[in-house]
C-alpha cells in the first residue's frame, strides 16, 4: 500500500469485498477491506457501510447504486472512500444484489484498484455534482 497526500492508494491485486443486508448494514469485510478501511472487523460489523463514505461523493451517486441494486441489478461504479484516520481511497466497485437460501436479501460489493485517469475523471465529475446538491 502507498500513500500519496493522505490517499492510499490500492495494490494492483488487491480485491476488497464486503457483505450487508438489505438495509445497508455490515454482515462481512474481507481482511484486505478491514486494512483499507482502517477498522477491525468488529468496528465494521453491525454498521452502516456508509460509515466509509467520503463526504465528497456525491448523494445522487449512492442513489443510482441503491435504485440498481434494489430492483435485482448489479451495479458498477467509481467510489471514494474515506478511512479510520480521515485518509481516503478510489476503487472501482461492482455490487450485487442475492438472496440466501434462508430468503434474506442483501450485496456483495467486490473493488478493486481504480486506474490515476479514472480517479482524476471521476474527481472533477463528483465535485461538478456537489456543487449541484
Amino acid at each position: 500500500m502507498e500513500i500519496i497526500n493522505n490517499e492510499l492508494i490500492l495494490d494492483d491485486k488487491s480485491f476488497l469485498v464486503s457483505e450487508t443486508d438489505e438495509k445497508g448494514i455490515i454482515k462481512f469485510a474481507n481482511d484486505e477491506f478491514c486494512e483499507f478501511a482502517e477498522y477491525t472487523l468488529e468496528e465494521l460489523v453491525g454498521n452502516p457501510h456508509n460509515m466509509v463514505r467520503h463526504e465528497d461523493m456525491p448523494k445522487a451517486a449512492f442513489e443510482d447504486l441503491w435504485k440498481t441494486v434494489q430492483s435485482g441489478n448489479k451495479w458498477k461504479g467509481f467510489v471514494k472512500n474515506r478511512t479510520k484516520s480521515g485518509k481516503f481511497y478510489w476503487v472501482f466497485a461492482t455490487v450485487f444484489p442475492f438472496t440466501s437460501s434462508d430468503g434474506s436479501k442483501g450485496y456483495i460489493s467486490c473493488r478493486r484498484k481504480a486506474s490515476r485517469k479514472e480517479v482524476d475523471k471521476y474527481t472533477m465529475l463528483y465535485a461538478e455534482m456537489k456543487k449541484g446538491e
